[in-house]
C-alpha cells in the first residue's frame, strides 16, 4: 500500500460552558492528564511519524505548552489559532497542510479514539479518498415538526464520530469554499465539492466529553482499558 503523510488536525475551540467548568473541558483532568494530552497520544500512538495541528484560541496556547514536549514524535506539534467558527477553524489547520497527505480532522474531547479506528480510518481514506466513522443508533427516535412528531426508522440514520479523514486534494479546494452555515461537518464540506464519503465503522468508546457525566464515563473506560 502506498505510504502518505499524515497530518491530525486536532480541534479543541470548546469553552466548558456545559462542563460548568472555568477550564475550558479540554484541558480538565483525566486519569492524571489533561483531556487533550490523551486525544494527541492516541494520535502519535497510530503512527509515529504523524504530524499533528492543535487548532485552539490562542489564549489557551498556555495550557497546552506545557506537556508539548512529551510528545517525541519525528513529526512536530504545531499550535495554529482557531477561527470563529469550527470550518474557519479547520480551514486555519490546513494551511499546514503543503504536501499530498491523508488529513485526519479530530475533535479534541474524544480522547478515547483507539490506535486502531486512527489506521482504519487512514487505510479507507487511501483507498476511498474519505473515511467518517459511523456508529449505529440505539434508541429510538422521532422527528418532531412542529406540533406534529412521529416515529423514524433509526436503521436509516448514523451518529457521525471524528477522525473524519481525507486525502488533502479532497480536502483542501473543498474548504476554499465560502462559508455556509450548512457546513456541519468536514463530511458536509467534501460533498458540496461533489465527493460521495465513505463510511466506516466507528467505536462505541469513542465518546465526545462535553458535559461531567461524559468525563466520569471516560475515566471509567480508560481505566478498564489501561487495567
Amino acid at each position: 500500500m502506498e505510504q502518505r503523510n499524515k497530518i491530525a488536525i486536532i480541534v479543541a475551540g470548546g469553552s466548558g460552558s456545559r462542563m460548568g467548568s472555568s477550564i475550558p473541558k479540554q484541558f480538565l483532568d483525566l486519569s492524571g492528564k489533561p483531556v487533550l494530552w490523551h486525544t494527541v497520544n492516541a494520535f502519535v500512538s497510530a503512527f509515529n511519524d504523524i504530524r499533528i495541528v492543535l487548532v485552539l484560541p490562542e489564549v489557551h496556547f498556555g495550557y497546552v505548552e506545557p506537556w508539548l514536549h512529551e510528545f517525541n514524535t519525528s513529526a512536530n506539534v504545531t499550535l495554529v489559532k482557531g477561527g470563529e467558527t469550527r470550518f474557519h477553524s479547520v480551514r486555519n489547520g490546513l494551511q499546514e497542510v503543503k504536501m499530498p497527505s491523508v488529513v485526519f480532522v479530530h475533535d479534541g474531547v474524544r480522547p478515547l479514539i483507539s490506535t486502531s479506528l486512527i489506521r482504519t480510518c487512514y487505510e479507507a481514506a487511501l483507498t476511498k479518498g474519505s473515511a467518517i466513522p459511523v456508529i449505529d443508533m440505539k434508541d429510538s427516535i422521532r422527528q418532531v415538526e412542529g406540533e406534529e412528531n412521529k416515529a423514524v426508522d433509526r436503521e436509516q440514520f448514523k451518529i457521525i464520530q471524528t477522525p473524519q479523514t481525507f486525502l488533502s486534494e479532497w480536502l483542501l479546494p473543498a474548504f476554499e469554499l465560502p462559508y455556509d452555515p450548512l457546513f456541519t461537518d468536514e463530511a458536509t464540506v467534501v460533498e458540496r465539492q461533489g465527493h460521495r464519503v465513505h463510511l466506516v465503522p466507528g467505536e462505541e468508546a469513542n465518546i465526545k466529553i462535553t458535559r461531567p457525566l461524559d468525563l466520569t464515563i471516560a475515566s471509567a473506560l480508560l481505566k478498564e482499558k489501561n487495567s
